[in-house]
């Protein structure tokens, strides 16, 4: 594993990471440059960002979202942590990837955790997902519980009662995934590029459908706070039969979880799925008063 940092003033000359007390002083003293660091894992690229100050938190994108993507929520989360980012395997600046499985994505995320920006992090960081990102914090952080000190889930990491996916749906939904990947294509070679094709997005969606139909079991393992923040029209407020299905399974899926758990705290913001873009400032502000997380 190779890891390096740079100060953002100097994004052109980076130097071997090698003094973490030093940089967790920095930290410590309010310090709010932002230093960069690459992790090989895996055969994989990851590029990973650091800046801010106060209680350490680690955000977790989903898929077919950035680092530069979650920029406006980063930034404001920023003014009262001290905040790690990554891009997943085939994201923005991470480099593309021979597999994109559910697990791949979660050795991407503890890879992040174990490099040189975790281990340099004073204290546990709060863990925040979105979408994919929330089912990779909790499956980390059930397999981890001691090196997290909570959970924030935005949009994701649902014990949905019903598969998303379904037979009548998927010529449905490979249609909307080829029209994204073709969008994406304008996007080649800059930091908010997504390198999957839409079959393995396809796949992926599959595989989280089975994933979320087992992750009820997940939450038993995890003794820290957790805070969920959800959309309340994540497919849209379309009057069209999927979208109301969609939405109505979305929500049951949470109601299951509070019942079998009823410590998570859930906040509904009246928001699709792409709340985490059109509400940063609420969700930053939500983050920063959940319960159990006080610094």
């Amino acid at each position: 594993m190779t890891d390096e940092t740079s100060d953002i003033q100097a994004p052109g000359s980076p130097t071997p990471y090698g003094e973490h007390d030093a940089m967790g002083d920095r930290a410590q003293r309010g310090d709010r440059t932002m230093r960069h660091f690459t992790i090989e894992h895996d055969g994989v690229t990851i590029p990973v960002s650091r800046g801010g100050r106060g209680r350490p938190l680690v955000l977790c994108p989903g898929l077919n979202s950035t680092q530069a993507d979650l920029r406006e929520l980063a930034e404001l989360l920023r003014r009262d942590h001290d905040v790690v980012t990554f891009d997943l395997r085939g994201h923005g600046l991470a480099s593309a990837a021979g597999r994109y499985s559910f697990e791949d994505f979660l050795g991407d995320l503890a890879a992040v955790m174990a490099g040189p920006a975790g281990r340099g992090l004073p204290a546990a960081p709060v863990l925040v997902g979105y979408s994919l990102g929330a089912d990779l914090a909790v499956h980390y952080a059930s397999e981890h519980p001691d090196a997290v000190a909570g959970l924030v889930l935005i949009d994701g990491a649902n014990p949905v009662p019903e598969p998303f996916i379904t037979e009548a749906v998927l010529p449905e939904f490979r249609a909307m995934w080829e029209e994204l990947a073709t969008r994406q294509e304008a996007e080649r070679g800059t930091a908010r590029q997504v390198l999957l094709t839409a079959q393995q997005i396809l796949d992926l969606n599959l595989e989280i459908d089975v994933v979320r139909s087992e992750i009820l079991d997940r939450y038993g393992k995890i003794d820290r706070p957790i805070s969920m923040i959800m959309s309340t029209s994540m497919a849209g407020d379309g009057g069209d039969g999927h979208a109301r299905r969609f939405n109505q399974n979305w929500r049951a899926g949470v109601e299951r979880l509070v019942r079998e758990h009823p410590h998570i705290a859930t906040t509904w913001l009246e928001a699709d799925h792409q709340l985490v873009f059109t509400h940063a400032p609420e969700i930053a502000d939500i983050i920063r008063n959940a319960p159990g997380l006080a610094w």
